[in-house]
């Protein structure tokens, strides 16, 4: 129940998001908290639904947006300033509020199935004298949606990241996919002790493990994969002016390889083939050749369309935060707030995703600045 600004009780309407917050720690004296904390996430995750991307945003979308905003919680005392918002953002437990999108999150996909993609994402221009905010996402490529994310001084603390990301994470049955720097033995371990699958793209940074792997790989294909195991899988795609061609070869019967260099549930080797024609380039072609690992005993068809799903962490979390939620352009430097801004757009991305009609998520985020009882019902799915 919420009290209406005349004091009457009122019905107030559904925020599901809001019941998987309910636990996070308050920072503030409670003896002085003028704007509980819900009211304050539902704030933020409303004005950021409807094109906020600044806390100033956040701030005159609460002034301009009272009648909407005690629909669902009372806003008693109105909403805070823009500093005072920036103040609560920057003190909220950053580990927690993750831990409860999370949770969240995994209410939304249920058991991933799939490709859960991690990757690291650093926005640009956050820095201001400080370490620019880097964070480790993981994406649950079918689905699209953000399930988790972890906040790391930058790009070389991935590795330390990547186990603390797995541990919040529900991926029993789904298949991990990750670049070079999350190809270590103590992560892949952990992703098996998780229940789940993996497939590491293999390179310099396992020297010896690439090195052994590029010569078996080199001689079998000489004498043309008569001493071993393979399926291979071809795949042609045509666009941004380029014909690709792609060529999968996993090698089936590489087991011997986990156990010389003591790696985890190695089961095969995977060769990725690529050529591309580019169309202006008189006849230019580009070609490249990537290595991975993984615990998975599938025919290439299958595998092959795992690596090219990893890359919805870029296409559609990435390129999306960036281009749509204008993340690289975002200015918060203060301790937690950085990250815990990120959070709240991952909410919003999600809720987007999920959210009614077919429109562009640029399109629908102007649809709910534009339209109240469409951006009530964003937050009620």
């Amino acid at each position: 129940m919420g009290l209406d600004p005349s004091g009457c009780e009122a019905v107030a309407e559904s925020v599901v998001f809001l019941r998987y917050f309910e636990d996070l720690p308050d920072p503030r004296q409670r003896a002085k908290v003028m704007y509980p904390l819900p009211e304050v996430l539902l704030l933020c995750l409303l004005a950021v639904l409807a094109g906020a991307e600044t806390i100033t945003d956040i701030a005159r979308f609460g002034e301009a947006k009272r009648a909407l905003l005690r629909r669902f919680r009372p806003f008693a005392e109105g909403t805070p300033a823009h500093d005072h918002l920036g103040d609560i953002l920057a003190t909220l437990d950053a580990e927690r509020f993750q831990r409860c999108f999370a949770a969240w999150a995994a209410s939304l996909a249920g058991v991933p199935e799939g490709v859960v993609a991690i990757d690291g994402k650093t926005s640009r221009r956050s820095k201001g004298g400080k370490a620019a905010l880097h964070m480790v996402s993981a994406f649950a490529a079918r689905q699209r949606l953000a399930l988790a994310q972890v906040k790391v001084a930058d790009k070389a603390n991935e590795i330390v990241a990547i186990p603390k990301l797995l541990d919040i994470l529900a991926i029993e049955g789904a298949v991990v996919t990750i670049d070079a720097m999350g190809c270590q033995r103590a992560i892949a371990r952990k992703i098996l002790e998780r229940r789940a699958d993996y497939v590491l793209a293999l390179k310099g940074n396992q020297g010896t493990l690439r090195d052994d792997a590029e010569l078996f790989v080199a001689e079998q294909k000489a004498n043309g994969f008569r001493d071993t195991t393979v399926s291979r899988s071809a795949t042609v795609d045509g666009d941004h002016g380029r014909i690709e061609t792609r060529e999968v070869t996993v090698f089936h019967d590489a087991a011997w390889l986990g156990e010389r260099h003591d790696w985890p549930g190695l089961n095969a080797v995977v060769m990725v083939e690529s050529r591309r024609a580019l169309r202006s380039g008189a006849g230019r072609t580009e070609r490249e050749t990537r290595f991975y690992i993984t615990s998975l005993t599938l025919p290439a068809d299958r595998i092959g369309a795992m690596v090219r799903d990893h890359w919805a962490v870029e296409n559609s979390l990435h390129w999306v935060m960036d281009m749509v939620f204008r993340d690289d352009e975002c200015r918060l430097r203060t301790d937690h707030a950085p990250a815990n801004f990120t959070t709240i757009k991952h909410i919003a991305l999600n809720l987007m995703r999920r959210g009614p009609g077919k429109d562009s998520l640029r399109l629908k985020r102007k649809v709910a600045a534009w339209d109240d009882e469409y951006l009530a019902s964003l937050i009620g799915r």
